[in-house]
């Protein structure tokens, strides 16, 4: 493959954790740990200047937020939670409890059972990322999670009132007005009055994914979330103003937000280096979307499509884009991204605000190896068995011994003899030493 770069990233993505980062999460927990609710309130008024008599919200507060949330807002909530829910629950459906006799009298199966108690965390510094509590708490419910605690910051010292009606409408059972590495250790560890929780998805800042990660064996996670991150593949007949235009909706994320374009046809990616140049002065959010195309911007073009799919599999980004005359291909071509977006008529956007397939996606490459946040991560995959012939059982604990002899577990062993002496009167020297 030779493949050329007419635009490069001024900045190589670290994908390390920030040692300062740590170390001051590390010390957050560990309080937390200790001192429960005294701890998380000093955090949140050293974080974020917030100390309510309770930060948990009532029924009468959460109603007045709506109440103060725009009716088009409220409605396209409503909207976009029912496209989520739909996905869901076609998901759920798709997970199948099972048992077989995989042989006479001899019965495996498996049950998928919901989580108890999920926390639920909404981002709300930069942006009040209210979508992501439709990803989080109505995704969890329709899995069948009993108890969803949810917990968002506030911003700039007042109540984000449209993500209090979304992780309401989207059906929490708690909500908390929390935010960052404590609002995360006070529902792993749970507090005098926040209850602990097995699993929390969604996404946060470097001080909530360093949370999620150090906490994680405590509690299960969804996955470690880095920057946002966008690909576009695109050929001959891509429109560069497109192409311009859906790269900066993600660049402006954040300053460290990869927005990379593969291309067949260098004067589309000659042409998108142009547009993006002529969009960025009228942009609100440019000092953003700006700094992550100057540093880390990429524009590589390539001879063909199928050299286009493979070094995207390398990337490995989370939001992968295909602007190409027959994007469905890419279907079959692709292995590695988080989610895939096929076509002019498709954008990442869609994916991050409404469409209703999940925005909480791997990064980092981690689509080498994981898919994002679905109703699955929610459910537990148990198995379970049952043998109900005496003779399948007898014959079973023959086996079992020879296996279990050649590992040297004496003790594995001696459960499949008593099963084959029970059942077929074999004979061993240390049952009947045993019974004397």
């Amino acid at each position: 493959m030779v493949a050329r770069h007419i635009k490069t990233a001024g900045l190589a993505v670290n994908a390390t954790t920030n040692q300062k980062v740590s170390d001051i999460v590390k010390g957050v927990i560990e309080d937390i740990r200790t001192n429960g609710d005294k701890a998380v309130r000093s955090y949140s008024e050293k974080f974020d200047k917030w100390s309510p008599p309770s930060f948990k919200l009532t029924e009468s507060q959460i109603q007045e937020c709506i109440s103060n949330v725009p009716e088009q807002t409220i409605a396209d909530i409503k909207e976009a939670q029912k496209n989520v829910r739909i996905f869901a629950e076609a998901q759920r459906a798709s997970i199948k409890d099972f048992e077989i006799e995989i042989q006479p009298g001899v019965f495996l199966g498996q049950r998928n059972n919901p989580i108890s108690t999920a926390g639920a965390y909404i981002p709300g510094g930069r942006y009040p990322l209210l979508a992501s509590a439709h990803m989080t708490i109505l995704t969890a419910k329709v899995a069948g999670v009993r108890h969803v605690i949810a917990c968002t910051p506030p911003i700039s010292g007042q109540i984000p009132n449209a993500t209090v009606a979304a992780a309401h409408f989207a059906g929490a059972d708690e909500i908390f007005l929390l935010g960052g590495t404590q609002a995360i250790a006070a529902m792993a560890l749970g507090t005098e009055s926040i209850k602990k929780v097995d699993f929390i998805a969604g996404p946060g800042n470097p001080f909530v994914a360093e949370a999620k990660r150090q906490l994680f064996g405590e509690i299960g996670i969804d996955l470690l979330a880095g920057p946002t991150e966008v690909l576009i593949v695109a050929d001959e007949y891509a429109d560069p103003f497109t192409v311009a235009t859906d790269l900066l909706s993600q660049a402006e994320h954040g300053p460290d937000s990869p927005p990379i374009l593969i291309t067949t046809s260098e004067e589309v990616g000659r042409q998108t280096i142009k547009f993006v140049d002529q969009i960025l002065p009228n942009m609100p959010t440019a000092e953003l979307a700006g700094t992550s195309w100057r540093d880390y911007g990429e524009v590589v073009v390539v001879d063909s499509l199928d050299e286009a799919y493979e070094l995207a599999d390398v990337y490995s980004s989370e939001h992968v884009q295909i602007l190409t005359r027959n994007p469905r291909e890419a279907l079959e071509k692709m292995r590695n991204y988080g989610s895939l977006f096929l076509g002019e008529k498709t954008c990442v956007s869609y994916g991050d605000k409404c469409i209703g397939t999940n925005h909480v996606l791997p990064t980092r490459k981690a689509g080498r190896y994981t898919g994002g946040l679905w109703v699955g991560k929610y459910l537990k995959t148990q198995t379970y068995q049952e043998v109900m012939d005496e003779k399948a059982s007898g014959e079973i604990g023959r086996l079992c011994a020879r296996c279990s002899r050649a590992e040297n577990f004496e003790g594995h062993a001696r459960s499949g003899d008593l099963r084959a002496h029970k059942y077929l009167q074999d004979e061993h020297p240390w049952i009947h030493e045993a019974r004397k």
